[in-house]
């Protein structure tokens, strides 16, 4: 009898993407294969002081969990069991599936922290988690190695700004935090006016704020998948209906955006945006699994606004849409996913 795997499977933590990461979490519990994996699902709490071990059939009744975004409200878990961080139940797992996003689940933190007990994990490891997660950084990385970005301007807290307009062209411009993911504190402004209020929002997550230039055209993004011989998954193209642009809402509501699988460019360009996100993948050292996002530049030229080295596994997400357009299940996604860790 073939022996199953502990995954443990941690969700929740200290970041503003709190609740897509239990969603995230919830999905992939509910999509693991009971017959290879005893699974193990694991909540930190908002504030990262507490470590609950909770049951499947726990995770899988949580409803509703938007409704606690922004508030300190925790959710509720019937049944569980506090641990530590670093104690014996995390190191009895053979694999820990991280479905955490943002900071302390996609900088790096949880990575070294694993590191420090010689967990296996899955995604990137501690230094490329930590660089793409820093838009700053991983842009300066970027332009290094003459991969195309938007224009920029980063700004710290207290900072004047000075010839906006002469180095970023005219409004709009895009504000947003320097090291959050799921466009979290993030805005689009169109006027003078506006900026004001758009940087004090940024500012709330993040000491440095970067203002970018719009790019106007078609935007779309590339899963990719693998460690030493990463490849592309079929490209989606996002037309966000809710938002101006592909903005919270967009991502995670119901019909927030409409996305085309394939994306609809032709050949020569998905190929192109196909060697650069592997491209940028490599440079940046990931591991697993990750997604590089586009606009392409007049419809034509690929610009690349970030990577995420712990894209959503939400039943909205892309990447398990993409990964479904080739032919790739849910579960055998995760399969995948957890093999890459344990090689």
């Amino acid at each position: 009898m073939h022996k199953k795997l502990k995954v443990l499977v941690l969700m929740g933590g200290k970041s503003p993407e709190h609740e897509i990461s239990l969603i995230s979490g919830r999905e992939v519990v509910a999509n693991l294969s009971p017959s290879k994996y005893e699974i193990l699902p694991l909540v930190i709490s908002k504030k990262g002081d507490k470590w609950l071990l909770t049951s499947k059939e726990i995770i899988l009744k949580l409803t509703n969990v938007l409704d606690l975004k922004g508030t300190s409200k925790e959710i509720s878990l019937s049944t569980y069991e506090v641990v530590s961080s670093l104690g014996d139940k995390i190191k009895e797992s053979d694999v820990v599936f991280i479905a955490m996003h943002g900071v302390f689940g996609e900088d790096g933190t949880i990575q070294g922290m694993l590191e420090t007990v010689g967990l296996k994990y899955t995604g990137s490891g501690v230094l490329a988690s930590a660089l793409g997660v820093d838009k700053l950084v991983f842009r300066k990385l970027m332009q290094r190695v003459n991969v195309p970005i938007p224009k920029y301007v980063a700004l710290s807290k207290g900072e004047k700004i000075t010839n906006l307009r002469t180095r970023l062209g005219d409004y709009p411009y895009f504000v947003k935090p320097h090291n959050q993911g799921s466009s979290v504190g993030t805005s689009l402004v169109r006027k003078q006016k506006d900026l004001k209020s758009s940087l004090e929002r940024a500012f709330k997550y993040s000491n440095t704020v970067l203002i970018d230039e719009f790019v106007q055209g078609k935007e779309v993004t590339c899963g990719i998948l693998g460690n030493n011989m990463p490849f592309a998954l079929p490209l989606v193209e996002i037309h966000p209906l809710i938002g101006k642009y592909f903005d919270y809402d967009s991502k995670y509501k119901e019909s927030g955006a409409e996305e085309l699988v394939p994306a609809n460019i032709t050949k020569k360009l998905t190929q192109k945006v196909k060697d650069l996100a592997i491209k940028v993948y490599n440079e940046i050292g990931c591991r697993g699994f990750a997604r590089v996002d586009f606009i392409l530049k007049n419809n034509e030229t690929p610009v690349v606004l970030e990577i995420n080295t712990i894209p959503g596994l939400t039943p909205t997400s892309l990447l398990p849409k993409a990964a479904r357009a080739a032919g790739i299940k849910y579960t055998k996604l995760l399969d995948k996913i957890i093999n890459y860790a344990t090689e």
